[in-house]
């Protein structure tokens, strides 16, 4: 194959994984790092494809909270984001721990034990109002995922769950929290001299996928509604949970 081919090859790859990791984080709210950066990384080097899905998340989030910034919790996405910056430096220790791999696998378990119990339940207990100790700790654990294996997700949709949110509000809240927090994480990146001229390439790439799959994702999640809007969430967290005991595995 021609360098030329490859490049093209490499850039309808491109395209076709945004697009899919945007529809599923557009329609859910979250979940878009479950499918973008194992995928990414397939073609593309591990330290092009994580800030590249970075910027994607920013991009995608910065639309939506255009589009819905009326149905945003503001206080609680600020006080999330707030409480997530004390959980990434715990995450980043645990990451360079001396045995990253058990607390990987620990972390998977309980996702999957979580996303078990609240698919075979019938309902998580129910917060009438906003509750300090499970936000600050619901962001907290965001920080720690998000800073150990850049899963902000999980601890997030606990709180969303308890909360009641309606997927609308649930959706646009999570963009609302995300944005700052991935913000955050491309500057970490910038400063680690990780957002190189091939990230910015690739992410000008993956642009005309965009918004297509944010169009579709918001009109999937206005039909999803009640019971079956919260299996699907679950499903996707179960799946966090699965990826990160499948890396550990391999660790």
């Amino acid at each position: 194959m021609s360098r030329e081919n490859s490049i093209n090859s490499i850039s309808i790859y491109i395209l076709l994984v945004v697009f899919l990791a945007t529809l599923i984080r557009s329609t859910f709210g979250f979940g878009e790092a479950l499918v973008a950066v194992p995928l990414l990384s397939l073609r593309l080097p591990m330290k092009t494809a994580a800030p590249l899905a970075v910027l994607v998340s920013i991009a995608v989030a910065i639309v939506v909270v255009g589009q819905d910034w009326r149905k945003i919790h503001v206080r609680v996405a600020g006080k999330l984001v707030a409480s997530t910056v004390f959980g990434i430096p715990v995450g980043l220790a645990l990451l360079t721990s001396l045995h990253p791999q058990i607390v990987k696998a620990a972390l998977a378990i309980l996702i999957i034990a979580f996303a078990a119990y609240s698919l075979a339940a019938p309902q998580l207990p129910e917060l009438h109002s906003e509750n300090r100790i499970w936000l600050i700790g619901c962001g907290f654990c965001a920080g720690v995922l998000g800073g150990a294996y850049g899963m902000n997700g999980p601890p997030l949709v606990i709180y969303g769950a308890m909360r009641r949110w309606s997927p609308e509000h649930f959706r646009a809240t999570l963009q609302g929290y995300f944005l700052p927090a991935s913000v955050l994480g491309m500057l970490g990146f910038l400063f680690a001299g990780l957002w190189t001229d091939t990230v910015t390439h690739c992410f000008l790439v993956s642009l005309p996928s965009l918004i297509p799959a944010i169009l579709l994702g918001r009109a999937c999640n206005r039909r999803l509604q009640g019971t079956a809007f919260r299996q699907l969430v679950y499903v996707l967290v179960a799946g966090s949970g699965f990826v990160l005991l499948v890396q550990a595995m391999h660790s």
